[in-house]
């Protein structure tokens, strides 16, 4: 029998820095709802994006994509994860087992589903909208994933440099903008996944070892160049990506993306004072502990509950309003009720997937099935993420960034990833 939350909480050593924990929770709440608020299903079943029917709401973005939060706090905890647990292989099992167990069943069930709804010929409709937008939320699995495997080294490149390593990463998504944007150079926009996402995650290492000094300076410097950039620039208002959008901010990141983040990191962590007293409450304390050990679960089901609600008023002749009417608006609360409450089913259900399993018991010699596996899971979740899950049969398939990877192949590298993942020895040992 697992302990309890409560036990959980009445044994955190007065060391740990709750702020970062109620930061992952916080981050990980506002993303679902912004993306419950976004969906806007029609009476005919198809399911359009709230901020391109109300345009003047993107400017609400600039405060609700907080995945650069998520990322940075990543970031600090990967930093201390990695010096309690140095050798690759191990640390690599450690900080990805919860994450890859309860994304390989969330794949396996939807699966499941996809090639049932097919074989009935039940695959179309608001069914087929579903089996392609479920799998859309795991590109910020893989990108986790890297962020994870380059940790070490670019931990020490932290140790060496600093504020300089954070820089070089800037750096390099400000030279991927000036060839895509100045020159043109085809592809090269790809690079700011990496550039992008791993200078914020580079933000954690600098407050894990607390070189974040002026926060306020941080968050006047990323807004002031996020509003340069999306005033003077070619970048669009939304840090969210849009649909038929000639370029977004998320989908590859920009420079303006990153600006965003600094931004967000300033502002939370002028906020780390009053967010501490607030998480030092028993009770809160309790909540943030309780929410921790479900949050990948319910990220990975929230849009499976959405749907799900949006169908049942469907298949129940309830009538849709029109999105952003008065009528819509006045549903929202009911709509958000219902689909936390499936929510809460469903993470009963697989909750127990993200509870940490047992390593085996060899030690040494892993690194390189380690790093094969999660390279593998890495590219399987992004592949994923492309395609869905509609088409399986007929080996459905989408562009990862120049590279055509269909669904099947996509499972089947997420599987072998976390197969050897799972497999990975949980010695303490350099390797």
């Amino acid at each position: 029998m697992g302990i309890s939350a409560r036990e959980l909480a009445a044994a955190t050593p007065a060391t740990r820095d709750r702020y970062v924990d109620l930061l992952r929770v916080a981050s990980l709440a506002v993303v679902v709802l912004g993306h419950w608020l976004m969906a806007a299903v029609t009476a005919d079943g198809q399911v359009g994006n709230l901020l391109a029917v109300v345009p003047e709401l993107q400017v609400v973005t600039w405060a609700l994509q907080v995945m650069p939060v998520f990322f940075f706090v990543g970031g600090f905890a990967h930093a201390l994860a990695h010096r309690s647990r140095p050798g690759y292989a191990a640390f690599l099992r450690a900080r990805l087992q919860r994450l890859l167990r309860p994304t390989m069943v969330f794949v396996g069930a939807w699966g499941a589903v996809a090639l049932g709804l097919q074989l009935a010929g039940l695959d179309d409709g608001l069914a087929g909208v579903a089996l392609r937008l479920v799998t859309q939320p795991l590109w910020f699995i893989g990108i986790y994933l890297a962020m994870v495997a380059f940790t070490p080294p670019l931990l020490r490149l932290h140790a060496r440099w600093g504020w300089g390593a954070f820089g070089l990463l800037a750096g390099g998504a400000v030279a991927v903008d000036a060839l895509r944007f100045a020159a043109g150079v085809p592809y090269v926009a790809f690079l700011n996944f990496a550039f992008v996402w791993l200078a914020v995650h580079q933000l954690g290492f600098l407050r894990a070892d607390g070189m974040i000094r002026r926060p306020a300076l941080l968050a006047a410097a990323g807004l002031a160049g996020a509003t340069a950039l999306v005033v003077l620039g070619p970048y669009p208002l939304s840090m969210v990506g849009m649909p038929g959008e000639k370029v977004s901010n998320m989908a590859p990141p920009t420079l303006a993306l990153l600006c965003h983040g600094l931004w967000l990191v300033g502002a939370v962590e002028l906020l780390k004072g009053p967010g501490a007293r607030l998480v030092a409450r028993a009770g809160v304390w309790r909540t943030v502990v309780a929410a921790n050990g479900i949050a990948m679960t319910a990220f990975l089901w929230h849009l499976t509950a959405m749907l799900a609600v949006y169908g049942a008023m469907l298949g129940l002749g309830l009538r849709l309003p029109a999105p952003a009417s008065g009528a819509w608006w006045a549903q929202v609360p009911l709509r958000f009720a219902a689909a936390a409450a499936l929510t809460a089913l469903l993470v009963a259900v697989f909750r127990r997937f993200e509870a940490p399993g047992r390593a085996p018991a060899r030690t040494g010699g892993a690194a390189l099935p380690a790093a094969l596996g999660v390279a593998l899971a890495l590219l399987g979740v992004l592949g994923l993420s492309m395609t869905g899950l509609g088409g399986l049969l007929e080996g459905h398939g989408a562009t990862l960034v120049a590279v055509r990877v269909t669904a099947p192949a996509a499972v089947a590298m997420a599987l072998i990833g976390w197969l050897l993942v799972e497999r990975t020895p949980a010695g303490h040992h350099r390797e």
